[in-house]
C-alpha cells in the first residue's frame, strides 16, 4: 500500500536536522516513509491520496509522560500546601485503602485517554495514571487491557504496569511522610516483569514493554535495584519520576542519607536507558544550591533523558533552570504532557515562554529546540532512531495541523504560528505506521459523545472519593471551592 501525502509545509530531516520543505510530499509504503520531497518531483504510482492543504505535516509526536487517567490537576492545582495535604491519603485511609473504581472502569479511564492522545496528535506515548484512586498502583492485568485498546486504535505504545512500595500519606497533624507496605511492592514488581515477558513474547511492533517504577521516594533500595537488575537482563528502558521537588529531596535525604541523584546511580539505574520526569531539582536549582555542583555532568555522562512537561511543571509553580542550561551542557531532552490536556503544542509554547522569562531575553525562546525534544529527543531515549523524523525508511508515525483556520490568523512560519496561535487541538491527522488513527478529529470506530459523557461520570466518581482519604474528613465543597461564590 503506497499513500501519497501532500501538505504546504512539511518539516523533513535532512541527516542533522529538521528542515521545512515549501508544498512538500511524503510517500508511504507500508508502515515505512519511501519518499519525503517536492510534491512536484513526487512519484506517481500510488494507492490513495491524502492532500492537506494549508497545514504542516511533521513527525508524529512523543509523550513519554502521557496522561492515560482522568486528570486530577484541575482539582489540586489550585490550594495552599495545608489545602494540597488534605488531598493526600491519610494515614486511616492508607489501612482501608480501596479501589475508586472497578476493573472495567479502570479500563475505560484508559480507553478515554488513548482516544485523547489521538486527537491531539500524539503518535508515540508512554503512560503515566495517577494511583491516588487506586488501592495501591497498576496490575499486569490494567495494562494487558490497555495494549489491547491501544494496538486496536493503532498508538504506538511503551507499557509497563506502575509499582511502588510505600505511598505519600498525611498524618493527623498535616506532615507528609511515606508509609511502606514493602509486601505491595515486590507483588507489583513481579507484576511488572511478568508483563514485560508476556508484551515481548507478542512481537508486536507497536507494544514495546517498559519498567515504570512509581515516584522515587515510595520505592525501596531492594526495589529499585531489583528493577536496576530486570532491565538490564532485558536491555529494558526504566522510566522513574524523580528530581521532582522538595519533599522528595527531603524524603530521600533522610531515608537513605544521599541525594534522590545519588540514590539512582547507587541503585545501578543511572545509564542511558534510564529517562526521568521532571529533573526539576537538582543542583542548579535556587532551591537546592543555586549553583552547578556537577548534577548535570552526571546525567549527561550516563546518557540518562529527562522528560520536560513543561505545561504542568508551570501549573504547579515549578520549572527547569533552565531549558536552556540543560540543553547546554548536552542532555537530551524528551517532551511529556504530565496532565490533561495532552497539548504539547500548549506545552511548547509554555516552555518557550518560560525560558524568555528567566532569562530575560526574546532570543532563550528555543523553539527548534522544543521540537526536537517532543521529536528527535524522545526518540533518543526510546532508543528508535526509525522516530521523531520525517527520513527515507523511518517509520511513517505523522502528524498534521491545520493552519487555515480563521482562528489561526495570518501564518508566517508553520511553527511560530503553530505554537504562538494555535494549539494541539489543531491536529487534523494521526498517523501510526502508515495507518491513519486520526482524520479530522474523527477517529474510526469510536464514538466521541460517549467518550465526553463517560468522562464526566467518571471524574465526578473520583472527585467525590477524595472526602473519604482527607485527614480533616473535609466535605467537596470544602476541598473544592469554587472560583467565585455560587450565585444563591
Amino acid at each position: 500500500m503506497r499513500t501519497l501525502l501532500t501538505a504546504d509545509h512539511v518539516l523533513v530531516f535532512d541527516g542533522t536536522s529538521h528542515a521545512e520543505l515549501r508544498q512538500g510530499a511524503v510517500i508511504v509504503e507500508d508502515d515505512v516513509i519511501a519518499y519525503a520531497g517536492p510534491a512536484e518531483e513526487a512519484p506517481s504510482n500510488v494507492d490513495d491520496r491524502i492532500d492537506l492543504g494549508e497545514s504542516l505535516l511533521m513527525p508524529g509526536l512523543i509523550d513519554l509522560d502521557a496522561l492515560t487517567d482522568i486528570d486530577h490537576l484541575i482539582l489540586d492545582a489550585w490550594g495552599t500546601r495545608e489545602q494540597s495535604a488534605r488531598l493526600q491519603w491519610s494515614e486511616g485511609y492508607f489501612d482501608r485503602r480501596r479501589h475508586v473504581f472497578d476493573e472495567e472502569e479502570r479500563a475505560r479511564v484508559r480507553e478515554i485517554a488513548l482516544v485523547q492522545l489521538a486527537l491531539h496528535g500524539i503518535t508515540s506515548y508512554m503512560p503515566i495514571a495517577s494511583e491516588v484512586h487506586s488501592a495501591w498502583a497498576e496490575s499486569a492485568t490494567d495494562l494487558h487491557r490497555m495494549a489491547d485498546f491501544s494496538r486496536k486504535l493503532g498508538l504506538r505504545g511503551f507499557l509497563g504496569p506502575s509499582y511502588r512500595s510505600g505511598v505519600n500519606v498525611v498524618t493527623a497533624s498535616g506532615e507528609r511522610v511515606v508509609r511502606f507496605a514493602p509486601e505491595e511492592g515486590e507483588v507489583g514488581f513481579a507484576d511488572a516483569v511478568r508483563f514485560h515477558d508476556e508484551l515481548a513474547a507478542l512481537d508486536d511492533p507497536l507494544l514495546t514493554p517498559v519498567f515504570l517504577p512509581c515516584r522515587i521516594e515510595t520505592l525501596t533500595p531492594a526495589l529499585l535495584a531489583a528493577t536496576a537488575a530486570a532491565a538490564a537482563e532485558r536491555g529494558a528502558i526504566v522510566r522513574l519520576h524523580a528530581l521532582q521537588g522538595e519533599v522528595e529531596r527531603e524524603l530521600v535525604l533522610h531515608a537513605h542519607g544521599c541525594t534522590p541523584l545519588e540514590f539512582i546511580d547507587k541503585m545501578g539505574l543511572l545509564n542511558d536507558r534510564l529517562i526521568v520526569p521532571h529533573g526539576v531539582f537538582l543542583d542548579v536549582n535556587p532551591r537546592v544550591h543555586g549553583e552547578d555542583r556537577g548534577d548535570l555532568a552526571r546525567l549527561v555522562d550516563a546518557g540518562v533523558s529527562i522528560v520536560h512537561c513543561p505545561l504542568t511543571n508551570a501549573r504547579y509553580g515549578s520549572e527547569l533552570e533552565t531549558f536552556q542550561r540543560y540543553r547546554q551542557a548536552g542532555v537530551n531532552f524528551a517532551l511529556g504532557t504530565d496532565s490533561f490536556p495532552p497539548d504539547l503544542v500548549r506545552g511548547i509554547d509554555t516552555g518557550v515562554s518560560v525560558a524568555k522569562v528567566q532569562n530575560g531575553s526574546l532570543a532563550a525562546g528555543d523553539l527548534a529546540g522544543y521540537v526536537d525534544a517532543v521529536t528527535l529527543g524522545g526518540a533518543q531515549a526510546l532508543h528508535r532512531p526509525d522516530l521523531g523524523r520525517i527520513a527515507l525508511g523511518a517509520q511513517a508515525d505523522l502528524t498534521a495541523f491545520r493552519l487555515d483556520d480563521v482562528r489561526m490568523g495570518a501564518v508566517d512560519d508553520p511553527l511560530r504560528t503553530l505554537v504562538l496561535n494555535g494549539t494541539a487541538r489543531d491536529a487534523c491527522l494521526t498517523m501510526v505506521a502508515g495507518r491513519v488513527v486520526m482524520r479530522d478529529g474523527r477517529v474510526d470506530g469510536i464514538d466521541l459523545d460517549a467518550i465526553r459523557a463517560d468522562t464526566q461520570i467518571l471524574f465526578a466518581r473520583m472527585r467525590n472519593a477524595y472526602t473519604g482519604r482527607d485527614h480533616l474528613s473535609g466535605t467537596t465543597d470544602e476541598l473544592f471551592p469554587p472560583v467565585y461564590p455560587l450565585h444563591a
